[in-house]
């Protein structure tokens, strides 16, 4: 996919409804997930010890954690969507609601849909976009996590 452009937040507001963007692919290795065990100190066996899951989980082999999924939303947005002009900084504001509605194996390709449900001007000089975040993984039938999420553009 290419990236979309749009050329303001004003611009952007015009969009809302709307799926706006789809990332490109991006493969989850087992080296990232062992990286984000380090560096979140999680080293669960499910994610860590691929042999043994194989072995013992249900679900056949190293997943990612949810949350490396998760982390990775700012990576897909800035693959998908570009605002041209008028923010200085975007900012993680939160999240409404999150699932972690299927593993993502060692391995898998996943990627990231956008839709702008709602933006607002807030103070002091910023933009709160709303934003369905889903991830799914290449031939997968259901999706990876689905998520709520607030983003804030400073003007």
């Amino acid at each position: 996919m290419s990236t979309r452009t749009v050329a303001s937040l004003d611009a952007l507001k015009e969009l809302a409804g709307q799926e706006i963007a789809v990332s490109d692919w991006f493969t989850v290795t087992q080296d990232r997930i062992e990286q984000f065990a380090d560096a979140t100190l999680d080293h669960q066996w499910i994610h860590v010890d691929p042999e043994r899951a194989q072995r013992e989980s249900p679900f056949g082999s190293a997943i990612a954690h949810g949350f490396l999924t998760l982390s990775l939303l700012p990576h897909f947005m800035h693959l998908a969507l570009t605002v041209e002009e008028g923010v200085r900084m975007g900012v993680n504001y939160g999240l409404n609601s999150l699932r972690f509605v299927s593993p993502v194996r060692a391995g898998t390709r996943i990627r990231a849909r956008f839709v702008l449900q709602s933006i607002k001007e807030v103070p002091p000089k910023a933009v709160e976009a709303v934003y369905k975040a889903t991830v799914e993984g290449e031939n997968n039938p259901k999706p990876c996590c689905v998520a709520e999420w607030i983003v804030r553009y400073y003007r």
